[in-house]
């Protein structure tokens, strides 16, 4: 990088905001956990540092692979260019009591590289509601409105009041309203323009009074299990963290990334024709002659949970999630994907597309 913003140790070199390293090893970088390099890590602890960086990869024609808590890639190759980690500290309140919002919102903004799950806590803590359903999603707080993140009934989408970004395109930190990041199921503009915005910061709007949302996927189980009659916000991302807990594997344990597959979007017509066919596949009508069909019941009905190739497999706790199993590289762990598609292509006619950005 620029020498009058660095000074050269080794193995790595240090500059204001950032920390490069390079021929980077990737393996603990992500939640997979798969065999990879970068050409150039770069640690970045400063906003201020972004334009600079970012100058500097053009003027030497590399390749930038923006990555944020790594909870979200899969690499099936080294990176030959630089790969910009958000490292990003900073939570506040901007504005206490929103005027004309209700349920007395708060304004909140939270730097890009903070934890999201220790955010979604840190909320909770000061009296805010409606992050709760998305309690222990791995990832980084500026990686959630790229993907609008879900999970029991809930997407972050509507709670983002703003999102701060640099544009690479015009050179210049934008701020982009809600209507603005034109969200929709786990997609965005910042998906839909890959590579043109750098999330810096988000601010959330978020109320301190909102109707629980305990309706879905077993939480009014746990709640009882848990034995709350009454529970509040901290209690249901309690309650939903104890069901990722017990459905989910745990990616510091078991490399994985999640759910794998998005539930697939498809006509009303083919819903309507595959429901008749099998009358225990759940879907969900949606609007303009649409329906959105479960990933995780497609793959499964093709008998393909817990299916292994090698130490690449699929979960026997939950359909949606591809699992290293300690010795799987990333092409490994894609080949296992693409199978999977085709398997529930050939069967159901349906083609599901991958959550995770793949390298």
């Amino acid at each position: 990088m620029n020498d009058h913003h660095a000074t050269s140790t080794l193995p790595f070199v240090t500059g204001y905001g950032y920390t490069v390293h390079e021929n980077a090893s990737m393996l603990d970088r992500t939640t997979f956990r798969v065999p990879a390099r970068a050409a150039m890590l770069i640690d970045v602890h400063e906003f201020d540092a972004i334009p600079c960086l970012l100058d500097d990869a053009a003027k030497q024609h590399r390749e930038v692979l923006i990555l944020g808590g790594g909870s979200n890639v899969l690499f099936t190759r080294d990176w030959p260019g630089v790969v910009l980690a958000l490292r990003t500290r900073g939570l506040d309140i901007i504005e206490q009591h929103v005027p004309g919002t209700p349920g007395d919102a708060a304004l909140v903004r939270a730097a890009a590289g903070e934890v999201w799950d220790d955010f979604v806590h840190w909320t909770l803590a000061h009296g805010l509601r409606g992050l709760e359903n998305l309690a222990l999603i791995p990832g980084s707080v500026g990686a959630t409105p790229i993907q609008n993140i879900g999970a029991y009934g809930v997407e972050v989408g509507e709670f983002v009041d703003a999102v701060y970004a640099y544009d690479r395109t015009t050179s210049s930190i934008v701020r982009l309203d809600r209507a603005a990041c034109a969200f929709a199921y786990r997609d965005s503009l910042f998906k839909r323009d890959s590579g043109r915005y750098l999330i810096t910061a988000v601010d959330f709007l978020l109320p301190r009074e909102r109707a629980l949302r305990l309706d879905y996927d077993g939480v009014r189980e746990e709640l009882a299990a848990m034995g709350v009659d009454s529970p509040d916000a901290r209690a249901v991302a309690h309650a939903i963290s104890r069901v990722r807990t017990r459905k989910l594997p745990d990616p510091v344990t078991t490399g994985n990334a999640g759910s794998f597959f998005k539930n697939p979007i498809v006509s009303a017509d083919l819903a309507t024709a595959l429901e008749g066919e099998h009358a225990r596949m759940p879907l969900w009508p949606l609007a303009d002659g649409l329906a959105k069909l479960s990933a995780a019941w497609l793959i499964e009905a093709c008998g393909l949970k817990g299916f292994r190739q090698g130490d690449a497999g699929v979960s026997d706790q939950h359909a949606l999630v591809l699992i290293n199993y300690g010795g799987a590289n990333g092409a490994q762990l894609w080949a296992l994907a693409r199978h999977i598609q085709q398997t529930v292509l050939a069967r159901f006619g349906v083609a599901l597309e991958p959550e995770p950005l793949v390298i």
